[in-house]
């Protein structure tokens, strides 16, 4: 059965922080926007602002933006944990919060934190979950060494999983949201905290689920992840969409590709129009940051035109960044902001 995911008008607001998001990476929550109500003394966080997405059976669609930007919210509501304030979400034929329990059967899902039960071994927590699906226990024992091997775990297949390492809890709570075959799988950032030789490998088993003829959804706020894998992603922040493509496309859509960062002793406006008059300056832009950003068709060539114009403008460049054409580039360009933090 060919699955894939709609998403209409999503919008949630809660009326207090979650308790999961009201502490992101050890501070607040960032990237969303509080509200206070007339009628009481609380405050609102809307969480997601209207999100619409459609993704193909058999994509791999990424979620992109940075922390608290709504990424593992949508993934919520898409997995039945959070119900939505309006809006509708359907996984294939069904309206995730009204027939949750078909949902469930069609969906694999690996949280941003392993949630493994650390009283079982591996073998054990694959073929539990299995039974939950009624599934025979023949076939439980078959499927359960078959992704053990896969996931490189067979010879940690009878040990508890409180001694594994992360990336090796990451296989395993991959290799058990696969278990029931699902014909979705929802990764909440599946490589954070990973060591490259272990990301690389998650990739090669999310291909390979995914060339299966399998729809994959995942979150991350890292570039080099969402550019090797998907086949197409949105880029969110502050709940909203700010813009939808294959990562070519999106990294085209930067006027002139490159962006030159610059410093200065100070900024003025005379300074931004005499550097949007050098030839292949496509835009200006000040940053909140301070400082200008040039977007360009080049980069290093334009440095000696830059110096001049900075002089003749009496300012002093104080540091200098080049960045080549890149999702980064794009969420700058859209929100003025780094997109890693």
């Amino acid at each position: 059965m060919d699955v894939g995911i709609r998403i209409t008008n999503l919008r949630k607001v809660y009326t207090a922080p979650p308790p999961a998001a009201a502490q992101v990476r050890g501070g607040p929550m960032t990237g969303v926007k509080f509200f206070k109500r007339p009628d009481k003394k609380k405050y609102e966080v809307v969480a997601l602002d209207g999100i619409s997405l459609e993704i193909s059976p058999g994509e791999i669609f990424g979620l992109l933006g940075p922390n608290g930007a709504g990424k593992s919210t949508t993934v919520g509501v898409l997995t039945t944990r959070i119900r939505p304030t309006s809006g509708d979400a359907w996984i294939g034929g069904f309206e995730v919060w009204r027939e949750r329990v078909q949902v469930k059967r069609l969906i694999g899902v690996v949280p941003q934190k392993p949630n493994l039960d650390f009283a079982l071994t591996a073998r054990e927590m694959l073929t539990y979950h299995a039974a939950y699906f009624g599934m025979p226990a023949a076939e439980r024992a078959r499927r359960s060494a078959e992704l053990l091997d896969r996931f490189q775990l067979s010879d940690r297949a009878d040990s508890l999983a409180s001694g594994f390492s992360g990336g090796m809890m990451q296989r395993l709570s991959i290799a058990r949201a696969l278990m029931h075959d699902p014909q979705v799988l929802f990764l909440d950032e599946p490589s954070t905290g990973l060591d490259p030789q272990t990301r690389l490998l998650l990739w090669e088993l999310i291909r390979d689920f995914n060339q299966r003829g399998h729809t994959v959804m995942l979150t991350t706020h890292n570039m080099d992840e969402a550019d090797a894998l998907c086949h197409r992603l949105a880029i969110v922040d502050h709940g909203r969409v700010i813009a939808t493509g294959t990562p070519e496309e999106l990294k085209r859509s930067v006027p002139g590709g490159f962006v030159v960062r610059l410093q200065f002793d100070r900024v003025s406006d005379e300074l931004a129009a005499s550097l949007a008059q050098i030839q292949g300056v496509t835009e200006v832009q000040r940053p909140p940051e301070g400082g200008l950003d040039l977007y360009a068709d080049r980069g290093g060539t334009l440095i000696p035109h830059i110096v001049s114009a900075s002089a003749a403008a009496g300012a002093t460049i104080s540091d200098v960044h080049i960045s080549e054409p890149s999702l980064e580039n794009l969420f700058l360009h859209h929100t003025g902001r780094s997109l890693r933090r």
